[in-house]
């Protein structure tokens, strides 16, 4: 029966909705060129943050954005669209600002999205925008993370929305998430793993255990997992020397050596002075203190990683491939699957593109991310 060509993206677009006349052409063309070089007949697009920070003075703009992409000429023939916004900030108890994106190539006739209330698939056609708090909405389940969670912290709109899909002989989740971030680099510091880290596992634990609830269909997460470095193991595998200070009441941490500032760490401060690791021929080398994913990895998996981190970039088109000084570079934006879904990429890995999207242009202080793979339709449907 073939293979068909499956394209999963996830993309932050804080900056994109804060400030759309300096990105806005550039994200829409990086798109469109990734599109156009895996020609996939499925395109899952997920987005973080829909609004912006301001997403109260923003949500009517980044509503318009979500429509120019469905009217994107470029993409013209994905003529079935279905798209889900979470854009009610009103509902303090559920805003998560996310939204998903699906496009379907008008190749591609035998596809069907779940009913969650009527506990069905039914077809889909035409173009279809799902916009407010989605709650009453049947084709997708949407939480926001409960309170209790960060006890610590101001809850904030993190959260989780799934929609389930049949394509041919074919059913699977796809999950777009958004986890808690590092607010301090200072508290980051503090501890392997760090605190923020532990509330992040917390949070997916919670999606997990979601999904194992409700049977056993493979899944695919992909958003903004806020997976950052083990600062406390990176930091003491340079043999740097510690010294705290505060000045200018800000509270700082310096990394020395041989009497020479490494790096120095504030709340929202993480400014490196030419150290090698953090250098960009050097990036991999940071891979081996990405230890997050390792704790999940008895219930999904990811393809092997080849880029540099995802996050945080200047937004700027001046320097596009220049991280900001405000948080450690890291691989926040990813593509992770349940072992079964894994199955779906076929044999022959060596087609699957794990990759950004936009290196060399500013998108934003995210780099989208997609991975992008050829289903093989002969191949029985595995369950976890």
């Amino acid at each position: 029966m073939g293979e068909l060509g499956i394209l999963l993206i996830t993309a932050n677009i804080g900056s994109l909705c804060d400030k759309p006349e300096e990105i806005q052409e550039n994200w829409f063309r990086e798109l469109n060129e990734t599109v156009e070089s895996c020609k996939p007949v499925f395109i899952a697009l997920h987005l973080q943050e829909f609004g912006g920070k301001e997403y109260e003075r923003n949500m009517e703009a980044a509503e318009m954005l979500l429509r120019m992409l469905m009217d994107n000429e470029e993409l013209s023939s994905y003529d079935c669209i279905q798209a889900f916004a979470d854009t009610d900030f009103n509902q303090t108890n559920s805003f998560t600002a996310l939204g998903s994106i699906y496009l379907i190539h008008n190749s591609l006739h035998k596809i069907q999205i779940y009913d969650f209330k009527e506990e069905q698939f039914v077809p889909l056609s035409g173009r279809n925008l799902c916009l407010g708090s989605l709650d009453d909405c049947p084709l997708v389940h949407k939480e926001r993370f409960p309170q209790d969670f960060w006890t610590e912290f101001p809850w904030t709109r993190k959260g989780f929305m799934r929609t389930r899909w049949q394509i041919h002989n074919r059913t699977f989740d796809l999950v777009n998430l958004h986890l808690f971030h590092d607010s301090s680099n200072l508290v980051s510091c503090d501890s392997s793993p760090s605190l923020y880290s532990i509330n992040r596992k917390k949070a997916l634990n919670h999606i997990l255990t979601r999904l194992q609830d409700d049977g056993t269909v493979p899944f695919f997460l992909f958003g903004d997992f806020n997976f950052r470095l083990d600062l406390k193991s990176l930091t003491l595998a340079q043999g740097w020397t510690t010294r705290k200070t505060t000045e200018r009441d800000n509270d700082s941490i310096l990394y020395e050596r041989d009497g020479e500032v490494k790096l120095l760490v504030q709340c929202k401060l993480f400014e490196q002075k030419n150290v090698e690791i953090f250098q960009e021929n050097n990036l991999q080398a940071l891979r081996k203190f990405d230890s997050e994913p390792s704790a999940y990895l008895s219930k999904v998996t990811e393809s092997q990683i080849s880029f540099p981190p995802s996050y945080p970039y200047i937004e700027s088109i001046t320097g596009p491939s220049e991280f900001m000084c405000t948080r450690c570079p890291a691989w926040c934006d990813r593509v992770l699957m349940s072992h079964s879904a894994r199955a779906l990429l076929g044999k022959a890995e060596i087609k699957v593109r794990y990759d950004q999207i936009g290196a060399h242009v500013c998108m934003g202080d995210h780099k989208p991310v997609f991975l992008h793979f050829e289903m093989d339709l002969l191949t029985s449907n595995h369950t976890d």
